[in-house]
């Protein structure tokens, strides 16, 4: 008999080892796509205060992603119930776990528990092809912003290297109909 998937809200005593393991996810994509050049001064693609910063933002709910008693991943979302156009910060499977269809049932459950939401929001950097595959083919986003040098993200000013160095992102909307 299959296990459910279900979400988890993030317990103190995970906290640790979600972070660990999303820098590990985020890590392994980086690793198959790009040099070693691109990782931070610790050896992360993202940090562990980007981590913690955005489990802590007021309207952030962070989750587990757990099939049985067994963690397969996590996501972050941030919610405004004034405007209802939610943010999707972070959804990471655990790498051995790819191809099970875990991120799309995780994204089915985050649609119902968020029914009044208008617009989902994320990006992913621009040499993430799995990712863009999933947000596009799999959940139905649209890439409506490319972020680069020349059109930086106005929500991280000064982020971005030179022009040509491997930082630029896609940003993705899903408007949902009501």
């Amino acid at each position: 008999m299959k296990e459910e998937l279900y979400l988890e809200k993030l317990k103190e005593e995970y906290r640790e080892q979600f972070i660990l393991d999303n820098q590990y996810a985020f890590k392994y994509g980086a690793i198959i796509d790009l040099s070693s050049e691109e990782l931070d001064e610790t050896g992360e693609i993202i940090s562990r205060e980007t981590i913690n910063q955005l489990i802590d933002d007021k309207g952030s709910d962070t989750y587990r992603i757990m099939v049985g008693d067994k963690c397969v991943g996590g996501i972050i979302v941030k919610i405004d119930d004034l405007s209802n156009h939610n943010v999707l910060e972070i959804l990471f499977i655990n790498p051995q776990e790819h191809s099970k269809g875990y991120g799309q049932k995780t994204w089915e459950l985050i649609e119902k528990m968020y029914p009044n939401t208008l617009v989902w929001e994320t990006c992913t950097p621009y040499f993430e092809k799995r990712n863009i595959h999933f947000y596009v083919n799999k959940l139905k986003f649209h890439i409506v912003e490319y972020y680069n040098s020349k059109n930086p993200d106005p929500h991280m000013p000064g982020d971005y290297k030179e022009e040509g160095e491997d930082d630029d992102m896609f940003r993705f909307e899903k408007v949902l109909i009501k």
